[in-house]
């Protein structure tokens, strides 16, 4: 049941102050709507063997840490940051049942260093046609590709930040969303932010937007591409080319923490 606006304030000054449990269960049940609504949008078609309640018992799990670690005294907004880790929960369950078949990963992985090879010879990010030309492979394969990239490397940064597995991995979006998520030592979490900051300032104007767009508003990258004016696909070539330029960025700057 949904709380009015000063029944939640209460609910959460009785949380966050007062340690009421009762209240945090009527918290996490006011915002339970925002599982269902992440799944749905991120997940259109399941893979095989995966039911829809598995995305959304995953998403739950991100709601419940959501809401044991926003502050409700920052200037964030819940919805914000428990979307962000909804989704991140989502997605690193689907990593975690490495739904992706063989043989599309290595053709992801070529894609991949072809973008970057292009990128490089060219100045500037290869264009479908080119990588399409490059790869020996039709423009509606690289189109495909390139949404499946999307769909899988969206948490890729997660691989490169953090010193360890499990709870003491740092994740991109709570970074982003988060001063005070735990990255395992006040000085080296502001040191990670601080060059993660740095990077997404550093992107090209349509990839920063891309990232903002996608973990600060909540966007579909349909949706991205219908602000853009551009197709989801060469949304997600913007998404992915942004995860590697922070990737390589934050190595570059010898980010601590950085894997």
């Amino acid at each position: 049941m949904a709380l009015s606006q000063d029944r939640l304030q209460k609910a959460w000054v009785d949380f966050k102050v007062h340690g009421d449990p009762s209240a945090r269960v009527e918290i996490i049940n006011h915002f339970s709507y925002l599982v269902k609504i992440t799944a749905g949008r991120l997940v259109t078609s399941l893979p095989g063997g995966m039911d829809r309640e598995d995305l959304v018992s995953a998403g739950v799990i991100g709601l419940v840490k959501s809401v044991d670690q926003f502050d409700p005294t920052r200037d964030v907004k819940f919805e914000t940051y428990a979307i962000a880790l909804i989704r991140g929960a989502i997605l690193e369950m689907l990593r975690d049942e490495d739904w992706v078949p063989r043989s599309i990963r290595e053709k992801l992985k070529a894609l991949d260093r072809t973008m970057m090879a292009l990128e490089t010879e060219f100045g500037r990010p290869a264009s479908d046609i080119e990588l399409a030309e490059r790869m020996g492979i039709s423009r509606e394969e690289v189109s495909e590709l390139l949404v499946r990239m999307g769909r899988t490397n969206v948490y890729s940064l997660d691989d490169i930040l953090g010193g360890g597995d499990g709870d003491d991995t740092v994740h991109f979006v709570e970074l982003l969303v988060d001063e005070t998520s735990n990255t395992g030592g006040e000085v080296e979490g502001r040191e990670i932010r601080r060059i993660l900051t740095a990077g997404v300032e550093n992107l090209p104007e349509r990839e920063r937007l891309v990232v903002a767009l996608y973990y600060f508003e909540g966007l579909t990258f349909k949706e991205i591409g219908k602000v853009l004016g551009v197709s989801e696909s060469r949304v997600y070539q913007l998404h992915t080319q942004a995860m590697n330029r922070l990737r390589n960025f934050m190595k570059a700057e010898g980010g601590i923490g950085v894997r």
